[in-house]
């Protein structure tokens, strides 16, 4: 039988153990890369979910009527994050602010009150941010630095392989395609890890921006709530 009729297992499993051993580490890091990515993926999905399903219960109880102190009271001894986060941190400032040393509701509004009462709510949008943008900038250096990877142990191979035939002293099907494969298995898998770590940065990266916005917006109007009692009782 002639040798390039001989059929050539090129299978995903074979390719990898016939690979050389820096196309095998490349292939298993982006392996490893990949399973994390889409470890961040799934934690983000559930964290955006969690927090729209939280601003909309909120902001049901914040416009339902009841009173700021009973719903700051509710919420102030619990570990809170976004809207009902931001409602704490505005509502504790305007208490240290209105409140005497020995809590007289019937003190003035210190001067200052509203511009401290918005920095404090600034600060609570930038860490509620923060905390949805967390592990974003891993997908997004898989995106960019992947492909790259892969094409890194293309390259490799591709240069292993043809040493490998110079060596030889054959050219036929059998001896090359092997390792062509394997090399471009570096590729593929390259591409594999990054094309969905893009498309989920841009997603989640919208979905924060999108929540950052709507806090600002929420941040606006309890602004103008707190401008109205400050001048009623200034």
């Amino acid at each position: 039988m002639n040798p390039s009729d001989v059929p050539v297992d090129l299978s995903i499993f074979e390719l990898f153990m016939n690979a050389d051993i820096v196309v095998k580490l490349v292939i298993v890091g982006l392996l490893a890369i990949s399973v994390w990515s889409w470890a961040i993926v799934f934690e983000k999905f559930v964290l955006t979910a969690k927090t729209r399903k939280e601003a909309d219960k909120f902001e049901q109880v914040f416009w339902s009527g009841q009173s700021l102190d009973e719903l700051y009271q509710a919420l102030a001894q619990r570990r809170n994050t976004g809207m009902a986060a931001l409602f704490v941190a505005a509502m504790r400032e305007w208490k240290r602010s209105t409140e005497g040393e020995n809590g007289d509701r019937g003190s003035p509004p210190m001067p200052g009150l509203q511009l401290r009462v918005v920095k404090v709510m600034e600060v609570a949008i930038s860490r509620e941010v923060e905390r949805l943008e967390r592990r974003l900038t891993f997908l997004a250096t898989v995106g960019s630095t992947a492909p790259f990877v892969g094409l890194f142990g293309t390259v490799w191979g591709i240069m292993a392989s043809f040493q490998a035939i110079g060596s030889s002293n054959s050219t036929t099907l059998a001896a090359i395609a092997p390792g062509i494969a394997e090399a471009l298995f570096a590729t593929a898998l390259g591409l594999l890890a990054a094309v969905p770590a893009v498309i989920f940065y841009n997603k989640f990266n919208s979905d924060a921006a999108r929540h950052a916005a709507r806090l600002e917006g929420f941040a606006d109007e309890f602004s103008a709530i707190l401008s109205r009692q400050i001048d009623k009782t200034g």
